[in-house]
C-alpha cells in the first residue's frame, strides 16, 4: 500500500506530506491514523529535529473526511453511535492530538484547501503560512455536523470568538488573504514559494538552541491555560534547565566574540 504520509528530513527541519492526493488527503480509514500518529511521535523522538513543516501533496492541504464514506457509512462511519463516539476518541482525536502535542514548533504550509478536519488540522500547527490557492472552511455543519476533532478548542483560540463562531455557524469558506486578515495564517505567498518560505522560516527557527525550543513551546502553551504564578513557577524551572546547558553556554560565547553559534542540542 502507498505510504498515506510521507517524512522528509534536510538538517534539523522534517517536512510531513499528507499523500493522497487522489482524494485531496482526506482521512477515512484507522490505518491512515496509525500511520499519520507513528509519523509524528517519530518525529517527536528525534534528537536531531528542531522543527517540523506540515503540508499535503497535490492541490489540497486536507479535505478533512471522507464525504462518500460517511454516505456509505464505511470506514470511519461505520457502525453504531457508540462505535462512531469510540471512533473519534480514540482515532479521528489521535490525529489533532498528536500533532499538537508534539513538543517540536510546528509550520502548516497551506497548499490547497483546508476543510473541515484539514482545516483543524492546520491549526494544530504553532504557525500558518498559505498559498494564494488556499482555501478553508469550518463545514462540519454543511454536512450536519460538529467538529468531532477537538477543533472547536483549537479554532476559536487563533481566530478569536466571534469569528469562530461565525465560520462554524455557516459553515463558510474563506481564500487565503481573509485568512490572512483574521489571523488564521501569518502570510500569503504564491504557490511556486510556499514551501521555500515555509523553509525559510523553518531554517531561522532551527537556528536557536533545540532544547530551548521545545522547552519554549511548552512554556508558551501551558502559559496559555494557567494563571501568572503557575507561568512563573514553570518559567522558573525551565530557566534553570536551559541555563546549565551547553548551548546556552555556547550562545552566549558567540554573542561576546561577534561570531555564528554552533548547536549541538546539549
Amino acid at each position: 500500500m502507498e505510504d498515506t504520509v510521507l517524512v522528509e528530513r534536510r538538517g534539523r527541519v522534517a517536512t510531513l506530506t499528507f499523500n493522497r492526493p487522489e482524494v485531496r488527503n482526506a482521512f477515512s480509514t484507522v490505518e491512515q491514523v496509525e500511520a499519520f500518529v507513528a509519523a509524528v511521535e517519530g518525529l517527536g523522538r528525534d534528537p536531531e529535529l528542531s522543527v517540523v513543516i506540515v503540508t499535503g501533496a497535490g492541490s489540497a492541504f486536507s479535505s478533512g473526511g471522507d464525504v462518500k464514506g460517511m454516505l456509505n457509512e464505511t470506514g470511519f462511519a461505520a457502525g453504531s453511535t457508540l462505535d462512531l463516539r469510540h471512533r473519534y476518541r480514540h482515532d479521528v482525536q489521535r490525529l489533532t492530538g498528536s500533532l499538537f502535542a508534539l513538543e517540536l514548533p510546528t509550520i502548516a504550509a497551506v497548499n490547497g484547501p483546508a476543510i473541515g478536519l484539514g482545516c483543524d488540522l492546520a491549526c494544530c500547527c504553532d504557525l500558518r503560512i498559505a498559498s494564494s490557492t488556499a482555501r478553508f472552511a469550518q463545514s462540519f455543519i454543511k454536512l450536519g455536523l460538529v467538529p468531532g476533532d477537538g477543533g472547536a478548542w483549537f479554532f476559536q483560540r487563533i481566530v478569536g470568538i466571534s469569528k469562530a463562531y461565525e465560520m462554524s455557524f455557516t459553515g463558510d469558506t474563506i481564500d487565503a488573504p481573509e485568512a490572512e486578515r483574521i489571523g488564521l495564517v501569518s502570510q500569503v505567498v504564491p504557490p511556486e514559494g510556499l514551501l521555500a518560505a515555509a523553509h525559510g522560516l523553518a531554517d531561522r527557527i532551527a537556528a536557536n538552541p533545540p532544547q530551548s525550543l521545545r522547552l519554549t513551546k511548552q512554556l508558551l502553551r501551558e502559559a496559555q491555560r494557567s494563571s501568572l504564578e503557575g507561568t512563573f513557577e514553570l518559567s522558573a524551572a525551565f530557566q534553570a534547565i536551559v541555563q546549565r546547558t551547553a548551548d546556552h553556554h555556547e550562545a552566549v560565547a558567540a554573542a561576546i566574540e561577534k561570531r555564528p553559534p554552533t548547536f549541538t542540542g546539549r
